[in-house]
C-alpha cells in the first residue's frame, strides 16, 4: 500500500514538471529574448549616433544685401545677350540644315555619289583641283536645273521622282558642301597666293648656320679658306659645330706652352658632302683645321675663278669652307 502511493507521488511530480516545461512556454521564453537583445543592440546604435548638426542662420547687414545686389545687376547688365540670342538663332538654323541633309535617302545620295565619281573619273588622273571643283560645280548647276524642272514634267533625266527632285534640289541649293562630306567627297579649297618680292636689289642672302652662335671673337666668314701653319691638323680633328671649332682655337691659343704656336686661325667644313681642297686629301663634313699665321691671308674667298676651274674641273662654283682670324 505504501508503496502504491510513493509511485502515485512520484509520477505526478514528473507530470508537473513536464506541463512546465512545456513547448509553448519554451517558445514564449525564447521570444522575449530575442526581443530583450534586440532592444539592447538598437539602443547601443543610438547611443553611438551623431547628434544633428545645429543650422546657424547668417545675419547679412543692410550694406552686405546692397553689394550682393549690385553685383547681380552688374553681371546681368554684362550679359552679352545679343550675342546670345545669335548663336541660339544659329543654332536652330543647322538643326534645320541637319534636318534637311538627313531628309535625302541613302538610295539618292548614293546615286548622287556615281554621278560624281563618274564625272571626276572623266578628267583622268592629271586632274588638278581647280578642274575637280569646276566639274563637280557643273554637275551640280547641270543637275539643279533638271531638278527645277523636273517638277514641272514629272520625271528628271537622272530618272527621279517628284519627291526625290524636290529633295535633291534643296540639298543642291543649301547643303552642297555638306551632301559632299555625306557621300566622301573633299576636294581642297583654292588658297590664293600672291608672291610678295621686295627684297632689297643686290642684297646677298642670309645663311643659316648649324649648331650654337658663333662668338664675336670668331670672326666668322662664310665661303672663305685661310692659309697658315696648321697647329691642329683638320683631318683628324672634327667639331659638331662651327662654334665648337672657333672655341677649339681660342681654347688652344690660352693654354699654349711656351714655344708653341697659338692658333689664331679657324677653318671648318660645314657641308655634309665634304670641302673640296686642291691637295690630295679627302675632306669631309666637320673637319675642324686650326691655323697660325702672323699675317693671315686668304686662299680662296666666295667663288673659285673660272680659270682656277678650267685648270681644276674638281673644284665647285663656290667655296664650301668657313673660316676666322680671332681677335682673342
Amino acid at each position: 500500500m505504501a508503496r502504491g502511493i510513493a509511485r502515485a507521488a512520484s509520477f505526478g511530480g514528473r507530470a508537473a514538471a513536464a506541463g512546465w516545461f512545456s513547448y509553448r512556454r519554451i517558445t514564449v521564453a525564447v521570444c522575449i529574448a530575442n526581443l530583450v537583445a534586440a532592444l539592447l543592440v538598437l539602443r547601443s546604435l543610438t547611443s553611438f549616433a551623431p547628434a544633428p548638426k545645429r543650422v546657424e542662420v547668417v545675419q547679412y547687414t543692410e550694406e552686405q544685401i546692397r553689394r550682393v545686389e549690385e553685383s547681380i545687376r552688374i553681371r546681368r547688365e554684362a550679359e552679352p545677350v545679343e550675342l546670345v540670342q545669335a548663336v541660339k538663332k544659329l543654332r536652330k538654323v543647322f538643326a534645320r540644315e541637319e534636318k534637311r541633309r538627313k531628309e535625302l535617302p541613302l538610295e539618292l545620295k548614293l546615286r548622287v555619289s556615281y554621278e560624281l565619281v563618274g564625272r571626276l573619273n572623266g578628267l583622268g588622273d592629271n586632274g588638278t583641283a581647280i578642274q575637280q571643283r569646276e566639274a563637280l560645280e557643273s554637275w551640280r548647276v547641270e543637275t539643279l536645273k533638271d531638278a527645277k524642272s523636273a517638277s514641272t514634267r514629272n520625271s528628271s533625266n537622272l530618272g527621279l521622282s517628284s519627291e526625290e527632285a524636290r529633295l535633291l534640289k534643296r540639298a543642291l541649293e543649301f547643303n552642297w558642301h555638306a551632301l559632299l562630306e555625306d557621300i566622301g567627297l573633299w576636294i581642297s579649297p583654292e588658297v590664293p597666293h600672291t608672291e610678295h618680292d621686295d627684297k632689297p636689289e643686290n642684297e646677298p642672302e642670309e645663311e643659316i648656320i648649324a649648331g650654337p652662335p658663333l662668338h664675336p671673337q670668331c670672326n666668322t666668314e662664310l665661303h672663305a679658306d685661310y692659309g697658315g701653319a696648321a697647329v691642329r691638323w683638320g683631318l683628324t680633328h672634327h667639331k659638331e659645330s662651327a662654334a665648337d671649332c672657333c672655341q677649339a682655337c681660342l681654347d688652344q691659343a690660352r693654354n699654349a706652352k711656351p714655344g708653341e704656336l697659338k692658333c689664331n686661325i679657324w677653318v671648318y667644313c660645314p657641308s655634309e658632302f665634304g670641302c673640296y681642297s686642291p691637295d690630295k686629301y679627302e675632306h669631309k663634313h666637320q673637319e675642324c683645321w686650326l691655323k697660325q699665321a702672323d699675317q693671315p691671308k686668304l686662299n680662296f674667298k666666295d667663288k673659285y675663278s673660272e680659270s682656277y676651274r678650267d685648270s681644276h674641273p674638281r673644284a665647285p662654283v663656290v667655296v664650301p669652307w668657313m673660316s676666322g682670324v680671332t681677335s682673342a
